[in-house]
């Protein structure tokens, strides 16, 4: 590249920059060239700012205004994320304690290696370095990503499932036919949302009515089979996870109820935060009045929990 080219290319490239317009027939007047030049100018332009992304994870686009008949810098889209949301993704996962240490560090490597430009890597993986030596992995220790997924497929394709579940109450395993809705996640374990498809079994539970679907953690499923039988929900009637989770306490199942009790603590946004469809009722002295509603027997243990802090009302 001669010095004139290069002069023209770098004012050329400092002015998209600065987010100013770029008029061809202004900018070949003034380097007193052919527009022609200033074209390819912009082409160099433009292939240096495709081969750019890979490093700054910044897709950034030289396009052509048409209503302003020129040319300007648009930044479609950051590619990658930025440290601090690598840092906090990282953070949370490591946190969830929901894998196994060899698959949780594959994945934590991975998201690192893909979503981070290479020179910021070092610093998120040293930011991360002692929580990962560190890593408690859940006691059961199994490796249960591929039944999640066949569970997913499941959901998205209206099939059947029929599993052999570990029961916690007394180790049985047991086999269940189920219409699977839903995947969630809670305090270190994954869950599969299911309504029982065994009209006799459904009547052994608390709650046999099809509105409540019944609960299953997900490494806790001994076998998995994918039925060729496909059930249908009508559109009004699905399963709404957000909303169900809402209403959901330590994963318990169980019939909806609505809730009152009296908080005396200090953070009451704390109290907001665990249960979604908390509402304040009365404010006397910093003690707080509350109903919310919720699913299941959970919230009894969560109740209990919150010692003098909380007096149930109803």
């Amino acid at each position: 590249m001669d010095n004139n080219k290069m002069q023209r290319v770098l004012g050329i490239y400092t002015k998209l920059m600065g987010g100013y317009l770029v008029n061809k027939a202004e900018e070949a007047l003034n380097y007193q060239v052919n527009e022609r030049s200033i074209q390819r100018d912009i082409d160099d332009i433009r292939h240096y700012l495709d081969s750019d992304i890979s490093t700054t994870g910044i897709v950034n686009s030289v396009v052509y205004d048409h209503k302003e008949k020129g040319y300007r810098l648009e930044q479609i889209y950051q590619l990658k994320l930025s440290n601090a949301e690598i840092l906090a993704i990282c953070k949370i996962l490591l946190d969830s304690r929901s894998l196994r240490k060899e698959e949780m560090t594959d994945i934590l490597d991975k998201l690192i290696s893909c979503c981070i430009p290479a020179k910021n890597q070092k610093l998120v993986k040293d930011l991360i370095r002692n929580e990962m030596f560190h890593y408690v992995e859940p006691r059961h220790r199994k490796q249960f990503l591929d039944t999640m997924w066949q569970v997913g497929e499941a959901i998205r394709e209206c099939r059947f499932i029929e599993v052999d579940y570990l029961r916690t109450k007394d180790k049985a395993v047991v086999t269940r036919k189920l219409k699977p809705v839903a995947i969630m996640f809670s305090g270190y374990y994954f869950y599969l949302t299911a309504f029982i498809d065994d009209e006799e079994v459904r009547r052994n539970f608390d709650v046999i009515n099809d509105s409540f679907p019944t609960i299953y953690r997900i490494d806790r499923i001994q076998r998995l089979r994918l039925s060729e039988g496909k059930f249908h929900i009508p559109y009004s009637s699905r399963f709404e996870e957000g909303e169900f989770r809402k209403r959901i306490q330590f994963m318990y199942g169980g019939k909806l109820q609505r809730i009152k009790f009296k908080y005396y603590g200090n953070d009451v946004d704390a109290i907001l935060d665990k249960l979604p469809t908390a509402k304040i009722l009365a404010e006397d002295n910093e003690v707080y009045t509350i109903a919310a509603e919720v699913f299941g027997k959970g919230i009894d243990m969560w109740l209990r929990s919150q010692g003098d802090m909380v007096e149930v009302l109803e």
